[in-house]
Formats: structure tokens, sequence, C-alpha cells
């Protein structure tokens, strides 16, 4: 299979192709404003685009993300409450086939409401905003939720082999064991390692900080307690220590 992944360089969000080799059919995940490297891989190669799949509907993800469907010939795919003018509708349990390929969709809320991960063969899973390598997703906005994001990623993303390639919506893959085995979060989710009891403040406000960990982009992220008892994921710039 194909993989090939840009990264936008001040958001760090990637955009794939994922094809069933040169010659062949594959599809575009996900749009950063990037995508025309991605397209003229394609052309290079010969493969037929037969897909755009959006994975959740953050600003870093949708760039322009209709204007490549219409560029690419393709019909775009989208949760149906992802505000993009989607062709079709994908849900949990939809499957697609581009030529070898057979691309199968998951329900994964928790950072946003509207978001999907796709499995791919059953030997990669691009994870989109809710697994990276070594950190999670954030649950601070406003359809953030944490306890679907840890029945995302320990119960739907955990589930499936160890051995699958983990493509994130930013920065660098991974593998489904490495993150079961080595991820902060799951770690603490799991077993309690690293869990704190410790007086912070987030944006100002009074909290307890449960968890400091490194983030995708060099900074941090924090699992804490806000003052009305709610639990959450905040980036580390909103905590004082």
């Amino acid at each position: 299979m194909i993989v090939e992944r840009c990264e936008h360089p001040d958001w760090l969000s990637n955009a794939y192709l994922l094809a069933d080799g040169p010659g062949g059919h594959g599809v575009l995940v996900d749009s950063n404003g990037l995508t025309a490297e991605l397209e003229e891989h394609a052309h290079r190669e010969a493969i037929e685009i037969t897909h755009v799949l959006c994975t959740h509907g953050h600003p870093d993800h949708v760039v322009d993300i209709e204007e490549v469907a219409r560029r690419v010939g393709a019909p775009l795919l989208a949760h149906p409450d992802t505000a993009v003018a989607a062709d079709e509708r994908m849900d949990d349990g939809t499957v697609l086939q581009s030529g070898e390929l057979t691309i199968r969709a998951l329900a994964t809320p928790g950072h946003c409401h509207d978001h999907l991960a796709l499995v791919v063969d059953e030997t990669h899973c691009v994870t989109a905003d809710v697994l990276f390598r070594g950190t999670v997703g954030g649950t601070s906005g406003p359809d953030g939720d944490l306890a679907e994001l840890k029945h995302s990623i320990l119960e739907v993303l955990l589930a499936l082999d160890p051995e699958t390639i983990v493509l994130p919506g930013h920065r660098e893959s991974t593998t489904i064991g490495a993150e079961r085995a080595t991820n902060p979060f799951i770690r603490a989710w799991l077993d309690g390692e690293g869990l704190t009891e410790l007086p912070c403040r987030v944006s100002g406000e009074d909290a307890t900080l449960l968890l400091w960990a490194p983030d995708y982009d060099g900074g941090h992220k924090a699992l804490v307690r806000l003052g009305s008892g709610r639990e959450t994921i905040v980036g580390g710039s909103r905590v004082e220590r």
C-alpha cells in the first residue's frame, strides 16, 4: 500500500494519500491546504482518486476540502454532523472500496462529536485527532468529552491489532501496540501510571493537575480536574503549575 503524508508547517496537521499501488486507486484523507503535492504524487503514479474523506470538521483539517474533491473529481465523504458540503455521509460502520483498498469508518468521538477513524485493510488506521504518537486529543473544545475520548481510545482503537500502524492527524506515525505500552495517557488510564493530585490553575482558575505529559508540538498536554469537578485534557500553555 502507498501511504503519502503532507504536514502543514505551522499547524502540524496531516493530510494523506492512501492507495493500493502505482496505476491503481486511492483516497485523499483530510485537507490542510497542501494537498496539491499529494494530488501531484497520485498523478505521477497514475493513481485514480476515488474518494476524498474527512475525519472531522476542525479548521486545520478541512482547508478547501470541497474544492479538493471537485478538483480530483471524487465524492467527498464526511460524518453527517461535519460542517462541510459532503456528497455522501460516512459514519460508524461505513465500508468503502477503493480499488483493492477496504476502508472501514469507526466512530471515535471525544475530541469532537463528529470524529471518525479510518481503518484501511486492517493494517493501518487514520486516528486523526484522537490518538497521536505519545499523546491524545484535547477535550476542552465546545463538544469535547473526556469519557467519550477514553472509550474511543481504550475500547475502540486499542481493540485493533497491536501491529496496526497509526496515521495521526498531527506529526509522525506510530502503532497501536506502541501507544498501549508507552503513551502516558493510556498508561495512566489503564494502570494509574503517572497520576498526581497537585494544585494548579487552568486559564486563571483553581484546578487539580492529574497528569502532565509531552504533546506532539514539543509542548505539553495536561489531564486536569476543574473546580467544577469536571475532568478534561487541555494544552499545557493553559496550565499554571
